[in-house]
């Protein structure tokens, strides 16, 4: 499959309004306008360039009738030539990336949201409560006073004292500042420790982003405080999940300093330093009191209360085998029982990912396959919604199962 990319150019209502330069890769230079139509100013052809990573070729620049946009299309071309997208040219690396579930199943679900179908998302992991009104409003403070600027690559200092404060009194652990380095949410810290880290078969990594949402008896326990784990173990934390602060996207990781710096490099070259906003935001988050104070408390409460109602209603289904889990705010039940059943205009149950396809489809819930998490016998269950939300979808889960028969003997 070959493609190419069309721009339209509606917003350019006559040439002397088209984009000044366009940079062209193959030979360094750019070119205006006016060598566009002629061909001059590099040694690509007339609306057409070359890179050593793929090419593109523009096939016509078209006006719509809507004067502000500027849209760009991929389209498949079968016939074209040589000046055409060669898919596989994309990076190894991206290749052997795979989309996260999550996501993927967070966005359909969006779009048939948008298409007027009243699917019930219970596939991404966050909260439904509002950010605390203190972290709130520590962001709407740092605005009007200014504080909109760059901070340094690792964060700010007082940021970084505050949770080495913080993993020092609730997590056991010491570390100094420059221990410590501020990421765009706890994904890039794993990532940058990643690269900067790891070659494969290693592990160096703790992610505690659920620490405090436990439920008693459990305890829990930060790796890095372990016997002789200090010095081979780098931590990844955060605030979008006990603190409700899913986009404001903060997260930091601690580690031994010649670690941290080399994630820092990489950082430095990547986004820089995170926002300053959120940082201000986080560091009235960890101003609220011993793990997250009387909010995260009660949040913490609420989650252990659904958590408790689909135990209770997941175990009444046929088939159906469970772990109570001891903390987050997800369920894996083992749905295995079904795989085989064939469904009259769907198809065969062969695994969690079709599971969860006829689950979108007639039950009009949106779940995550467990395969996506290393065991296709399971899906993933977030309850990270109110109760009312998660018996309307049990409800909907039950009646759907009722059209299958497990299919093994449990």
């Amino acid at each position: 499959m070959e493609a190419s990319l069309s721009l339209c150019a509606s917003c350019y209502p006559s040439s002397s309004s088209y984009p000044k330069s366009l940079f062209c890769p193959s030979s360094s230079s750019s070119f205006s306008s006016q060598n566009m139509k002629a061909g001059k100013g590099s040694s690509c052809s007339p609306l057409s360039w070359r890179s050593h990573f793929c090419t593109f070729s523009p096939r016509w620049i078209e006006r719509k009738p809507e004067p502000d946009r500027l849209a760009a299309f991929i389209r498949a071309d079968r016939t074209s030539s040589t000046d055409s997208v060669q898919f596989d040219t994309l990076s190894p690396r991206v290749n052997a990336v795979k989309p996260s579930k999550t996501i993927v199943i967070t966005d359909q679900a969006a779009a048939l949201i948008r298409a007027g179908v009243p699917v019930i998302r219970l596939a991404a992991g966050e909260p439904d409560f509002d950010t605390p009104r203190p972290i709130a409003e520590a962001g709407i403070q740092a605005i009007r006073e200014g504080f909109t600027r760059y901070t340094p690559n690792a964060g700010t200092m007082e940021l970084r004292m505050a949770i080495c404060n913080k993993l020092k009194e609730e997590n056991g652990i010491s570390y100094s500042p420059d221990e410590i380095l501020i990421s765009n949410g706890a994904k890039q810290g794993i990532v940058q420790a990643t690269l900067a880290l790891c070659a494969p078969g290693d592990e160096v990594l703790s992610d505690e982003i659920y620490e405090r949402i436990t439920y008693e008896p459990a305890q829990f326990t930060s790796f890095a405080s372990l016997p002789d784990m200090w010095e081979r173990t780098l931590t990844v934390n955060g605030f979008s999940k006990a603190f409700a602060m899913t986009g404001w996207r903060l997260g930091y990781l601690a580690g031994p300093k010649k670690f941290v710096t080399a994630c820092s490099k990489i950082q430095s070259q990547f986004t820089s330093g995170a926002s300053s906003i959120s940082q201000k935001a986080a560091l009235a988050a960890l101003g609220m009191g011993f793990r997250g104070g009387e909010a995260v408390s009660v949040m913490v409460q609420a989650f252990q209360e659904r958590r408790d109602f689909l135990v209770k209603r997941l175990r009444a289904l046929d088939g159906v085998k469970l772990s109570v889990p001891q903390g987050a705010f997800y369920i894996f039940p083992d749905f295995s029982s079904y795989y085989g059943s064939e469904v009259e205009g769907f198809g065969v149950i062969d695994g969690s990912d079709s599971l969860c396809r006829f689950l979108l489809d007639k039950a009009q819930v949106a779940l995550v396959p467990g395969e996506a998490f290393g065991d296709d016998n399971c899906i993933r269950i977030s309850y990270a919604a109110s109760l009312s939300t998660l018996q309307a979808a049990m409800d909907k889960i039950e009646k759907a199962l009722a059209l299958l028969k497990p299919a093994i003997p449990v």
